[in-house]
């Protein structure tokens, strides 16, 4: 892992299990955990979001009158950088933690709104409901295999999303976005473009592709998606899915190579995402002929 984040190694020395983790752009980790049955105290240096997938009624805070719970599914606890919270896990629970610096929270904001305030903060929520973090982790966090490469720009996607809402309301700034009008303009599109064809055998992130058009993520995935009608996670997909078919029916390369040249690092999930995208495996294309 790229950053120690004080939360993630705090959890791994008590009974929490470690499910899947992944390291996104600079400043955002995602893990998924379960736990049952321990007291955790938590201090640490970094924003902490932690998203209630499952179960989590028995999940108490401590607080000065004593313990109180009201965790359930989409619940979510927002804990600042430097905040201290006592927890009492008397069942089982399972959650997605995010993991952001104050750097990187500060730079996202800073991005957005061309602001740059003396004090940046987030407010410490606990047991919250929110439809607009439930939408965003469940469509696009919990429905992609984190390890696979092809879905870096995804969950980059969906990550900054969630920074960013945070920032709009749950900060001590509770800025309005910026409105975005218009697109790219042809010659940065085209140099987009262009950059998402070379690369489509690498782990694309949605800063990547910012950085080519030299905008915050924010503005350049509003500009994309004015341009092209789709979200750049959605074409960087589409484009991946037609080299495949490309290679796939006028090549012979075997079905492993032409997954890592599109992005894949397995096998099974290219052939999955294949067979969605054409209704057919690879394998079942090039035996067609068609």
């Amino acid at each position: 892992m790229a950053e120690m984040y004080g939360a993630f190694e705090n959890l791994r020395k008590h009974k929490a299990v470690l499910h899947n983790a992944v390291a996104l752009n600079s400043g955002i980790q995602l893990a998924a955990w379960s736990n049952k049955r321990d007291t955790i105290t938590q201090y640490c240096d970094h924003h902490t979001l932690s998203l209630y997938i499952a179960d989590g009624y028995e999940s108490y805070h401590k607080t000065s009158a004593g313990w109180k719970n009201g965790g359930g599914p989409d619940r979510f606890c927002l804990m600042p950088k430097e905040s201290e919270s006592s927890w009492d896990i008397r069942d089982d629970l399972s959650f997605i933690h995010l993991y952001c610096t104050d750097d990187h929270l500060r730079s996202v904001g800073e991005q957005i709104w061309d602001k740059s305030p003396y004090s940046f903060t987030l407010d410490e929520n606990l047991f919250g409901n929110d439809a607009s973090i439930t939408a965003l982790y469940r469509h696009f966090i919990l429905g992609c295999d984190w390890q696979q490469p092809a879905n870096q720009l995804t969950l980059s996607t969906a990550s900054t999303l969630l920074l960013t809402h945070l920032v709009q309301r749950y900060s001590n700034v509770q800025w309005t976005l910026p409105t975005v009008t218009g697109g790219l303009s042809p010659f940065v599109l085209r140099n987009v473009l262009g950059f998402i064809e070379e690369n489509l055998a690498q782990p694309l992130t949605l800063a990547d592709l910012a950085a080519q058009a030299t905008l915050s993520e924010f503005h350049f995935a509003r500009m994309f998606r004015q341009s092209m009608q789709m979200a750049p996670h959605q074409y960087v997909m589409q484009r991946r899915m037609e080299k495949a078919k490309t290679l796939v029916r006028y090549t012979r390369q075997p079905l492993t190579e032409i997954a890592l040249a599109c992005g894949f690092s397995s096998a099974s999930h290219f052939s999955n995402r294949f067979r969605v995208a054409t209704g057919l495996t690879p394998s079942q294309l090039r035996a067609s002929g068609a």
